[in-house]
């Protein structure tokens, strides 16, 4: 499963926006790819150097038993400043 959205200003509404995306992400199988990168959303690092900003336009994929939730869940994060309900 994958869905398209536009990166909210998510650094404006969370302390620290790539440490809680990459906690969302963790309780998923989850990948996240834009321009031909592809990188793995529970990485730290890899999101850090992924440079999300307001703006870019991502792909948010996802593979597995929990597919569905994962891209409803960091789409949200990152489109509507919120974090998703489990």
């Amino acid at each position: 499963m994958t869905q398209t959205v536009e990166v909210a200003d998510i650094e404006k509404t969370h302390k620290n926006a790539i440490a809680e995306l990459v906690q969302t992400a963790c309780k998923f199988e989850s990948h996240i790819e834009s321009e031909g990168k592809n990188i793995n959303a529970k990485s730290l690092m890899g999101i850090m150097a992924f440079g999300l900003k307001k703006g870019m336009e991502v792909s948010i994929s996802a593979k597995g038993t929990d597919e569905k939730a994962a891209v409803d869940c960091i789409s949200q994060f990152l489109t509507s400043n919120a974090e998703c309900a489990m």
